[in-house]
């Protein structure tokens, strides 16, 4: 368990690929609290990462904390941004994906674009093309599940490793997606937080840590 940031109101670390981010056995609260030495630690889910994606995650340790991160979130004023590895070439430099997401009605997990769906939109900037895929700096705007992957797949790039949304699985086993830095105000002191989470052994390969 990697511990980014710690004051008495907040605590910040990197969530390893594969780990719940919510309160549960093995979920990343536990684990902090594992961290912290005190199983009855009062520790506060306020957003969420998919399960098979890596990165920041800002946990509060105060109620008053998480309702405090809780609007901050609704309003935009915490920021994400995450590296990510799209199948293919040939996308424009940057741009911007705006479609609406809504839960696919076939019973699984998986979301779709859908005229009725939660209004989503993510900002992206190719990194680099190399072997047949795009390194990808994105910022989604919204906070929607599976929004990122949704979002390239429907442009016909899905995330290398992502079996959900039909990305190309020889080279890596889960969506090629990592939150890679948070940008918020302390809850309490109004300070300007800038956190970022070192690249995963899996992801290394692609040479990220030149764009952190």
């Amino acid at each position: 368990m990697e511990v980014l940031y710690l004051d008495n109101k907040i605590i910040v670390c990197v969530k390893p690929a594969g780990v719940l981010s919510t309160d549960e056995p093995g979920g990343m609260p536990s684990l902090l609290r594992a961290a912290l030495g005190d199983d009855t630690a009062p520790v506060y889910t306020v957003h969420r990462l998919d399960a098979a994606v890596s990165g920041v995650m800002v946990y509060a340790r105060t109620r008053h904390a998480a309702a405090d991160l809780g609007r901050a979130i609704e309003r935009g004023d915490v920021r994400k941004e995450y590296l990510a590895v799209a199948c293919g070439t040939g996308l424009p430099p940057s741009g911007t994906i705006d479609l609406p997401i809504a839960r696919a009605d076939d019973g699984s997990t998986r979301r779709i674009p859908a005229p009725g769906g939660q209004p989503s939109v993510t900002d992206y900037t190719v990194l680099a093309e190399r072997d047949g895929c795009t390194l990808l700096r994105v910022a989604p705007r919204t906070g929607r599940t599976h929004q990122i992957r949704v979002h390239f797949a429907a442009l016909g790039h899905p995330l290398l490793g992502d079996a959900l949304y039909g990305g190309e699985m020889s080279r890596l086993t889960r969506p090629a997606l990592h939150s890679a830095a948070a940008d918020f105000a302390q809850p309490v002191t109004g300070q300007s937080l800038h956190i970022t989470a070192p690249i995963p052994r899996d992801l290394r390969a692609f040479d990220f840590e030149r764009y952190l």
